[in-house]
């Protein structure tokens, strides 16, 4: 800062924008303004920016990442909040600015616009249609729990899942409640899915009641969507009975409170024990009782058979029969072969050229052995053989006829 040769103060850039920072920030120390949220963006460091306006005028905001992530709501675009903070400037673009400490909804009328407009639209795209759900295993041998890892909540669950039908439970902890908690429940979902070794084969996504605000987390879509995309059965317990967020819609199966999400999620040892002790009788008395009836039909059966050593003793002797008349026909059948037999060698005997020559006559042969039956094969001087019955003698064809 300087002063001039009329005593007129003249500032520095920087000097005037350290006064202004002073003046603005002692004013305005503590202030709340509600406005619309516009330009929001995440910063890689994990600040957020965004601007507040209304139909007249804009103000920047800044939340810083360690009160980001403690924030009730996750703020949207287009979100109406109330912001609490503490009005400062930014010397470098000449701009005042509000660093805010904490956010709420504009009202939970607000909160429940965009609350239905987002379920319209989840609606609309099929995430919550009943051909997406998937049946509850009936007894999981693993069960995931998605929870705070202190409070009432997960001691009530893993009491009543000890009670009813004890089994192996891991607990994924996660925040339940401000700026992080949507993302935390949806790593947790997928991280679930991923597991290669002991994955669960039920998950339980679970909070204790709250407000509108404190249950907004299990509103978000990276929640919901998450939920949609898990291949393991999903029962949600979020809250008290009359209360609902969008997961409700999307899993599975929906319990009233986290006591009621175990419950459902296994059977009752005993139960299970009584019900296996009497099936196991009911099948033993259907098992005897139907050993008795075939019993009773054999019984029956062998009254109307008869004495079976009777029956054999008739068969045998029938078969004995057969067998000799068998063998008496198979014996003529021979027999009645063999004179036919006879007969045809005699009948063969009389037609022989022997018994012929008997009777007178003679047969004539040429010197090659052929018997002559015309004088027309033989010429004079020929010589041949004449058979009778008791010899042969040898001639000469002398003259022919």
């Amino acid at each position: 800062m300087l002063v001039d040769t009329k005593e007129n103060i003249i500032f520095s850039v920087s000097d005037l924008s350290a006064c202004l920072k002073q003046v603005v920030e002692g004013a305005f120390l503590s202030v709340r303004v509600r406005g619309e949220i516009s330009g929001l963006k995440v910063h890689s460091s994990g600040h957020i920016y965004f601007s507040l306006k209304d139909e007249q005028s804009i103000i920047d905001g800044i939340c810083w990442k360690m009160t980001a992530a403690k924030l009730a709501v996750h703020l949207e675009e287009g979100m109406e909040v109330v912001c609490h903070g503490r009005v400062t400037t930014y010397p470098a673009r000449s701009k005042y600015q509000i660093i805010v400490d904490h956010v709420a909804p504009a009202g939970v009328g607000a909160l429940m616009k965009l609350l239905q407009e987002r379920k319209e639209r989840l609606l609309k795209e099929g995430l919550f249609a009943i051909e997406h759900k998937k049946r509850l295993p009936f007894c999981p041998r693993i069960i995931g729990v998605i929870t705070s890892p202190t409070g009432a909540v997960i001691r009530d669950i893993l009491h009543r899942i000890k009670d009813r039908f004890p089994c192996h439970v891991i607990v994924w902890p996660v925040a339940v409640q401000g700026q992080s908690a949507a993302h935390e429940v949806a790593q947790a979902l997928y991280g679930f899915n991923n597991l290669s070794e002991n994955k669960p084969d039920l998950l339980i996504v679970a909070r204790g009641g709250g407000s509108l605000e404190d249950l907004w987390a299990f509103n978000e879509e990276e929640v919901v969507r998450a939920v949609f995309a898990s291949a393991i059965p999903i029962i949600s317990a979020v809250g008290h009975e009359t209360d609902t967020t969008l997961i409700d819609f999307v899993s599975d199966q929906r319990a009233p409170t986290p006591t009621a999400a175990a419950e459902m999620a296994v059977p009752v040892l005993e139960d299970l024990r009584l019900s296996l002790t009497r099936s196991g009788m009911q099948l033993m008395n259907s098992l005897l009782r139907i050993l008795k009836e075939i019993a009773i039909r054999l019984e029956s059966l062998g009254r109307g058979l008869g004495n079976p050593q009777r029956l054999i003793e008739e068969k045998s002797q029938y078969v004995d029969d057969k067998a000799e008349r068998l063998f008496l026909a198979f014996k003529g059948f021979m027999e009645k072969k063999q004179r036919s037999l006879e007969h045809s060698g005699q009948l063969l005997e009389s037609y022989s050229y022997q018994k012929t020559l008997k009777r007178g006559f003679s047969m004539v042969k040429s010197s090659a052995g052929t018997v002559i039956q015309s004088v027309k094969t033989v010429r004079s001087g020929d010589p041949v053989e004449i058979i009778f019955h008791d010899g042969m003698i040898g001639a000469t064809i002398l003259k022919g006829t």
